[in-house]
């Protein structure tokens, strides 16, 4: 007989969990099946055959093709048909959602925080809820249950108990998807993003190119004022971004990836995919960041080893390698500018490369080219035992220096420590700074491949630690003072002075 009522509860349950009525009708089929087969203990699965008219809701079994009545169904059945009826619909609605979101991995989607278990975040997208592990968070930013939120589909893992929608706000991949939202002409691919580098919570870089030359395409990324930028960079929670001009050029490009530092030379090793850059002294804090980061983002950003040197620096460094080599019999003055030319400016280069390139690119017999490699060889023991030697005498002197204002701090007593309570101490920040750049992400953690190696020959300036970073110290050309001279041991010595005048 006509059931109008089961038709319109199909269409209902088809609606909500975005699922097709007809495999709807046909999972009740499967569940009364089960149910008529509970009852009368059979297993055979085609001795019961339930058909369902789709147009009037009428349900009709046979058995072994013999009409029979669905109230032989009994207490026992029906709770079978409930059971197997729940368990069908569930599937179903798990391979909708798989369907649903398996296509959405690396689009950006709007939730609703639901929770937190642990360091997890729990984000409701609607039917279905997202995860978002604290390695995919956002580092020292903070939410609450109930807040809006916008993140990257990771994954998608379908599951047997539900289909698990991995959630990130770290991924590099973000970055893009904003701009194409934000900037039109990224999304209509005028301006391409050539490469993205990242930093969760600190800072990223980005390489942008038009292939309209009538479009800039850092200014349209920009925006009027800072419109377009601004909106991206809120939504990051105040992450600083970076938008350099991609070129061809490996030398024009790693230029413009130091930005905001002035580059005097870029060096090219080829062989060892290297670059030395050249900055002059008032523009070495700038060019490395605060805790390394500027040089270490425009390393993975152009896909180069980063050396960075002063010009003297640099001068004596290609100075060794010039002398190490002229010494060797049969290596004439051209071959040794050519060694040169290739990128090769510090004699572990020469040893790094092997004899290969040497006798391939640079000419040398073979013999020759052996001893350039041994006495290169034996010359960078040496380099290393020097750095060896200077890194500790420096680590030395700014212990001596650490030790110094802390004996000056004892001497003030009770005052000084009343004064100081509440104020990080040298040996603190010190202690600090190195934690933070310990605990700094890395730029593409999700990426494939590794990050390029970034060295600097001015450890020092990596260690030191103040509100105000490098460039922004450059910038405004504020100069710390230090840490002996603070106003709260000024203050503490007058108080000894006037306490000594008193007795």
């Amino acid at each position: 007989m006509p059931n109008p009522e089961l038709i319109r509860i199909v269409d209902g349950i088809a609606r909500d969990k975005s699922i097709e009525k007809d495999q709807i009708y046909t999972d009740i089929e499967q569940a009364i099946a089960s149910g008529l087969r509970k009852q009368f203990d059979v297993e055979d699965t085609s001795e019961f055959v339930v058909t369902l008219d789709r147009s009037t809701g009428d349900i009709s079994a046979t058995r072994s093709g013999t009409l029979m009545p669905l109230s032989v169904v009994g207490r026992i059945g029906a709770q079978t048909v409930k059971q197997v009826m729940i368990q069908l619909i569930r599937q179903d609605e798990r391979g909708s959602i798989y369907e649903e979101y398996k296509d959405k991995v690396g689009t950006i989607v709007t939730g609703t925080i639901a929770r937190f278990e642990g360091p997890t975040m729990i984000v409701s997208l609607g039917r279905v809820e997202g995860i978002m592990p604290r390695s995919e968070q956002i580092p020292g930013e903070m939410h609450n249950p109930g807040e809006r939120i916008q993140a990257l589909i990771l994954e998608v893992r379908d599951t047997p108990s539900a289909v698990k929608i991995i959630l990130s706000r770290s991924h590099p991949e973000l970055i893009r998807r904003l701009f194409e939202r934000e900037v039109p002409e990224v999304g209509e691919r005028t301006i391409e993003i050539k490469a993205l580098a990242r930093e969760a919570g600190h800072r990223t870089k980005i390489a942008v190119s038009s292939i309209d030359s009538k479009v800039d395409a850092v200014g349209a990324c920009v925006g009027v004022r800072g419109s377009r930028i601004k909106n991206i960079v809120e939504e990051l929670g105040g992450e600083k971004i970076d938008i350099v001009r991609w070129n061809e050029s490996s030398q024009i490009f790693i230029t413009n990836a130091l930005k905001p530092a002035e580059v005097a030379e870029v060096s090219l090793c080829f062989e060892l995919s290297r670059a030395t850059v050249v900055v002059n002294e008032d523009q070495l804090s700038l060019a490395i960041g605060k805790k390394g980061q500027n040089v270490r983002l425009a390393a993975r950003l152009t896909s180069w080893d980063v050396d960075i040197l002063t010009p003297v620096e640099f001068k004596a460094t290609v100075d060794r390698l010039d002398r190490t080599l002229k010494e060797i019999q049969g290596v004439t003055q051209e071959q040794v500018d050519k060694i040169i030319a290739l990128g090769l400016i510090d004699v572990r280069d020469v040893e790094e490369v092997g004899i290969q390139p040497l006798i391939e690119e640079i000419g040398l017999e073979e013999a020759v080219a052996q001893q350039v490699l041994e006495r290169c060889s034996a010359e960078g023991k040496l380099v290393e035992k020097e750095q060896e030697a200077k890194k500790a005498t420096d680590a030395a002197a700014r212990a001596a220096r650490i030790s110094g204002s802390a004996s000056g701090l004892g001497l003030l007593g009770g005052f000084a420590a009343s004064a100081k309570s509440d104020e990080p101490t040298a040996t603190d920040e010190a202690t600090d700074a190195s934690d933070a750049s310990s605990r700094l992400p890395g730029a593409l953690e999700s990426a494939e491949g590794s990050s390029p190696e970034v060295t600097t020959h001015s450890a020092t300036m990596l260690a030191e630690s103040d509100e105000l970073s490098p460039e922004e110290r450059a910038i405004r050309g504020v100069e710390v003072a230090p840490v002996e001279n603070n106003i709260e041991e000024d203050s503490a010595a007058d108080q000894i002075a006037q306490a000594k005048e008193q007795g």
